[in-house]
Order: C-alpha cells, then sequence, then structure tokens
C-alpha cells in the first residue's frame, strides 16, 4: 500500500471520505497530537485500528465528531455537563457519557459508556464535517511509542500500511486531550491534559482525579503503565537529582555512548555543557514539546535520560502524566 501525505483540500477530503466509507483508516491533525481514525459505526474498521497499532483490546479509543454534530444520539448527556461544552468545546477535552450503544462496541471495549471529543484543529472539523459521522481515533502512532504531533510521525510509524495522512501541520497542543468521567454527578479526570483540574471545577464547583485499581480495566485511553515511550534506551531521575542525571549521562559518555538530556529550561541552562533537549519555561511550552523531544531524542542518542520538571498542577499535570508513563515511572501520587 502506498502511503500519500495529503495538506487539507477539498479534493484531500473527498478522498478520505471515500476511504472512511469503504472501511479504512485515515490519520488526520488535531489541536493535540495526530489521530489515527475509522468509522465508529464500522466494527471491522474499527478492528482495524487496533490491529494497526497493535493495541490492547481492553483500551478504549475515543469518538471524535464536529462542532455541529449532534451528539445526543450517541450518547445520555447529563445536565451539569451542559456548562462544560459550551466552555471548553470544541477543544483538548474529552467527555466520557453513558453510551445508548450505536457505535460499535469495539470502540469503549464493551464499556457502557462512550468518549466523545470535538477537536478545535480547522483541519480536523473539515475532516469530520466531510465525512458527517463519528470518527473513533487513538493517537497515530504504533502502541506504547511516542505519540505523533507531525505528519512526518504518523508516516515514520504507518508507512504502507494506511492510504492517506491529512497534514494539518504541527500539533500545537503537543499531549493528548483530558477525559473526563461525566457518568456520574462529580467530574473525574481520567487523563490528565490541556483542560486542567482546576479549570473544569471552576466551571461546575468541583473535580477530582480518578486512581485506576491494580487489575482494573482501562476506562479511557493513556491510562496503561508504560506508554508514550521512546525506542532508544532511557534513564530518568526525580527534579531533585540532576546531579545523578548527569553522573549517568556523564558514565555513558565514557562508554563511548551518545547521551542526551531531557530536561525543563533552567536545567537545561545550568547543563549547558552536555547534550539538551530543552523541554521550555511554562507547563503549555513544555506540552508543546515533549513529544516532538522524546521523538527527537531516539533517533540522536544511545541512552534518553528524563529529568523530572518541579512544577506541580494544572497543565503540570498532563506533562508530568506523560514524561512518567515515557520512562516508565509509576504515576501514583
Amino acid at each position: 500500500m502506498i502511503t500519500q501525505i495529503l495538506p487539507v483540500t477539498s479534493r484531500s477530503l473527498a478522498y478520505a471520505k471515500e476511504l472512511i466509507e469503504a472501511g479504512e483508516v485515515v490519520a488526520f491533525h488535531t489541536e493535540t497530537v495526530y489521530g489515527l481514525g475509522a468509522d465508529a459505526c464500522n466494527d471491522a474498521a474499527v478492528k482495524k485500528i487496533f490491529a494497526l497499532k497493535g493495541r490492547p483490546a481492553d483500551n478504549p479509543l475515543i469518538a471524535h465528531v464536529h462542532s455541529g454534530y449532534d451528539i445526543s444520539g450517541l450518547v445520555e448527556t447529563p445536565a451539569w455537563t451542559a456548562r462544560l461544552r459550551e466552555k471548553f468545546l470544541p477543544g483538548p477535552l474529552t467527555m466520557v457519557y453513558p453510551s445508548r450503544g450505536v457505535v460499535s462496541p469495539s470502540v469503549s471495549c464493551g464499556l457502557p459508556t462512550l468518549s466523545l471529543r470535538v477537536p478545535s484543529s480547522p483541519t480536523a472539523q473539515a475532516f469530520l464535517r466531510a465525512v458527517d459521522r463519528p470518527i473513533a481515533a487513538p493517537s497515530a502512532n504504533r502502541s506504547k511509542h511516542v505519540s505523533p504531533v507531525t505528519a512526518q510521525h504518523v508516516y515514520d510509524d504507518f508507512a504502507g500500511d494506511i492510504p492517506l495522512i491529512l497534514d494539518g501541520g504541527a500539533s500545537q497542543g503537543g499531549i493528548e486531550s483530558t477525559v473526563l468521567d461525566c457518568t456520574g454527578t462529580v467530574p473525574l479526570i481520567l487523563r490528565a491534559g490541556l483542560v486542567t483540574r482546576e479549570m473544569i471545577a471552576a466551571e461546575v464547583g468541583a473535580c477530582e482525579y480518578y486512581h485506576m485499581q491494580a487489575g482494573e480495566k482501562p476506562k479511557s485511553p493513556g491510562m496503561a503503565y508504560k506508554h508514550y515511550a521512546p525506542s532508544c534506551l532511557t534513564a530518568f531521575f526525580a527534579a531533585d537529582d540532576a546531579a545523578g542525571a548527569v553522573r549517568c549521562y556523564n558514565a555513558e559518555k565514557g562508554r563511548g555512548g551518545t547521551p542526551v538530556l531531557l530536561c525543563e529550561h533552567a536545567v537545561a541552562l545550568a547543563h549547558a555543557d552536555c547534550r539538551v533537549l530543552d523541554l521550555g519555561n511554562t507547563p503549555e511550552e513544555m506540552a508543546s514539546n515533549l513529544y516532538a523531544h522524546l521523538r527527537t531524542g531516539e533517533h540522536m542518542a544511545t541512552l534518553l535520560i528524563g529529568i523530572e520538571p518541579a512544577a506541580r498542577g494544572g497543565v503540570m499535570d498532563g506533562v508530568r502524566n506523560r514524561l512518567l508513563r515515557a520512562f516508565g515511572q509509576d504515576t501514583r501520587e
């Protein structure tokens, strides 16, 4: 199969619609990361996503719709969720509702819920309006690999396996959407992201984090222990152990390897004599840069050494979640 990377035009959107209607998989840009999409109501097409990614069969997908789509036919929406939709959608927030059972049961892996997202990316909106149906889509990367924020990243993972990548440029958000369980009376964050607990609580009065129990079936994407991982060897150090990271760096260099530090801007400045991938100063910069730097690091380093950022709360909850999972660290606090 030839994989085409095409800009979003009326012609490429018509082609994308033909592919989706034929049960094929199409990669598309969103404001967070690129998605690997198929018709959410076509069970064979949804299962193709799992096969392409090598994704565990118990890891649910998110259904994406355009801003004008009537979601009442897909899910039951508690009254209190209306304020969140008004405030944050379209945008990087996925809301989990009781499902009406319209989409393929494979999307939710047999759970009685459906995760819905309305991306704000204009190219995603154009694609979703062209197909005018819910599109099941995880991130467009091989399972457990670093999520893609450019069309080239998608091509690197799936060249020859999918027919089309709709190129919307680099994804600026950088980490996947916040996933919010809306099936109870208090919203629960299943996966942290750019829409923070504080932002949600400010609108509806309360918001808590959900902590997955050992042996429990995942309620949303991104809850696996090791995820978003680079293909090279890695090491990880806490924010207060930059000295340990540098010792590890020097040991790898002494063995003839090519170590690289991945760290926030202040730490990068303090160790300018090392090969460094600078995540940036602000939580938003670190979110935007994280996956691109992990992808770069796996190609340039024999050992990629992560140093945990010092900041906590807000967007940093999502950044730390991805960083810890990428380096195989326990994310439970």
